[in-house]
Formats: structure tokens, sequence, C-alpha cells
């Protein structure tokens, strides 16, 4: 009966200790409610703050969801491409992908000063940037989402994994693919997320060998109108939209096209000449509607690509550095 007892007592506070940590894995978790009660204002000053952006430029919903993109592939969604370059850190913005190239950067801190002063170190930056990303969508007349909240940003950077994870406009079908199935993200998830390239623009140099090669992929006359502004020699960070029908309004018209080979980058057409991708390229191409349904799914799944959270990772008090 003592040895019972003693058993007893002994187990107890390991009964106590999986109890407490049950909770707190429960309490690490992302959740649409996580700003309730700490910041109720906190999705409606993003929203407000993306709105003013995309106003005055509407090239910035792309940017924006581009940015979240940048940041989910790289060591998760931890807002680590806004940290600036530092002597402790080696900047992403400075990887090849983002040097120049990535920006959207003002308009979280923009959201994050609005923060700060109502709720002080509260809402994340990684969070911000995740809505952020689904409000640019919104406001150019894409898709709506649910987003799961309760990030926290990273103390690190990572220059080496930005260069070597995020996806090379001149990628094939099968490296695409690849890629996203490493950050848990199947084929059609990738076709749908590259939609996003019915917004935005690319430089020149990006798409040159393709407007200029002989190849047999390309339709004739896109190839002719896209020689005008980006020329054989210079003027490489001359931009020109991705989408020239409508290239600054969410629809369908990337996957079109494609179907038509006026793809611009050399990812983009791939998706369209490759057998294990041409049947949803084609299904998009045709209804609108499945593309918007997909695409948010997949920026739902990217959104939670690795989040970092509680009691790892801080809430930064801005953006661009460490506290």
């Amino acid at each position: 009966m003592g040895s019972f007892s003693s058993s007893l007592g002994n187990l107890f506070p390991l009964v106590f200790l999986l109890v407490l940590l049950s909770g707190m894995s429960c309490e690490a978790q992302l959740s649409t409610s996580f700003y309730n009660k700490t910041c109720p204002g906190a999705l409606t000053e993003i929203r407000n703050a993306v709105r003013r952006a995309v106003s005055a430029e509407r090239r910035m919903a792309a940017s924006l969801i581009r940015l979240h993109f940048h940041d989910c592939f790289v060591q998760g969604c931890d807002g680590s491409i806004l940290l600036d370059e530092s002597p402790s850190i080696r900047s992403e913005k400075t990887a090849i992908p983002n040097n120049n190239s990535a920006r959207g950067y003002n308009v979280i801190e923009d959201a994050k000063r609005t923060l700060e002063r109502i709720c002080p170190s509260v809402v994340s930056c990684a969070d911000i940037l995740t809505v952020a990303a689904r409000d640019a969508s919104v406001a150019v007349g894409g898709p709506t989402w649910e987003v799961k909240l309760g990030r926290k940003d990273s103390t690190t950077a990572n220059r080496d994994r930005a260069n070597s994870d995020l996806p090379s406009p001149f990628a094939d079908a099968n490296t695409l693919i690849a890629a996203f199935d490493v950050k848990g993200l199947n084929t059609r998830d990738m076709i749908a997320l590259s939609g996003s390239h019915t917004l935005g623009q690319a430089q020149c140099f990006l798409f040159r060998s393709r407007i200029y090669s002989n190849g047999t992929d390309i339709d004739p006359g896109f190839a002719s109108t896209r020689r005008r502004k980006c020329l054989q020699t210079g003027g490489d960070t001359t931009l020109a939209p991705l989408d020239l029908v409508t290239p600054n309004s969410f629809d369908n018209n990337y996957y079109k096209n494609l179907v038509q080979r006026k793809g611009l980058l050399i990812s983009d057409q791939v998706l369209f000449t490759s057998p294990s991708t041409n049947s949803i390229v084609i299904e998009y191409s045709k209804s609108p509607a499945a593309f918007a349904a997909d695409f948010a799914s997949a920026m739902k799944k990217m959104s939670e690509i690795e989040p970092l959270l509680a009691p790892n990772g801080i809430v930064r008090k801005t953006c661009g550095a460490i506290n």
C-alpha cells in the first residue's frame, strides 16, 4: 500500500507537467481571434494602410502579395524579409531575388507605426504582412480568405536561404513543383499561386532571353510587342506588366495568356507547356471561380508555413530592426 501511494506521489508531478505543457501547446497556436482582446482594431488599421497604398499605386497590391510569399519561403512566415542590414544581420532584402525588386516594406511599417500607438508591442510584423497580403488581393478585386494570427517575429534573417529557396523565374515546371513541395505546397497550390502574376511587373533582364529566343513556345506578335520596351542590350531594369491585358486587376487572364503562349517569364510559360501542369492551367483559363478559390486556399496554406510561435520569437517595435 505504501509503495502504491509512493508511486502515485511520484506520478502527480509528471501529470501536472504534462497538463502544463499541453496547455502551453494549445496557447501557442494560430487563431483567427488572436488579437480580439489585445488589439481589437488591428485588422482595420492594416486594411486601411493597404487601401491607402494601393489607391496611391495600384501595383502595390502585387508587391505586398509577393513580399509575403518571399517571407514565407525563407525560414517560414516570420517577418525575416523585413529586417534591414545591420552588423548582426545579413538582410534578405539584398538577396538576389529581392534586391532592387521586393517592395512594400513602407506599407508594413506604416501599419506597424499605427498599431504601436494604439497597442504597443502586441501585433507582430509577420502577422501584419500576412494580413496585408490578403487585403491587397481584395483591394484589386481578388478573393479573400480567413487569416489565422499569432505569429512572432524572428530575430534573424537568412540571405543564403533567400538565394536558394525562392523559385527562379527561369525554372522549369519540375523544379517549381519540387521547390513548392518542400514547403508543403502541392502542384495545384503552385500553379494557383503563380496566378498572382496576373498582377505586377517584371524587369527586362528577367524575360529578355524569352522574347529574343527563336523558340516555338512564344507568340510572335507578343514577343515583338515586348521587344519595343525591352531592348537586346541595356535597360535591364525597365519594367513591363506580367499581364499585358489587365495588369492592374485580379482575374484569370494570366492563364489565358499562357494558353496563347503569351506568358512573360519562362517560369510562367512552362506551366502550360509541361504535361504535368498543363491541365490545371487550362482549367483556370476557363474558370475564374476555380482559380480564385484555389488561390485563396493556397495563400492560406502558404501563410502557415513554419510560423514562429510563442515562446519563440519576439514582437518587433519596428519591422526593420530588432528591439
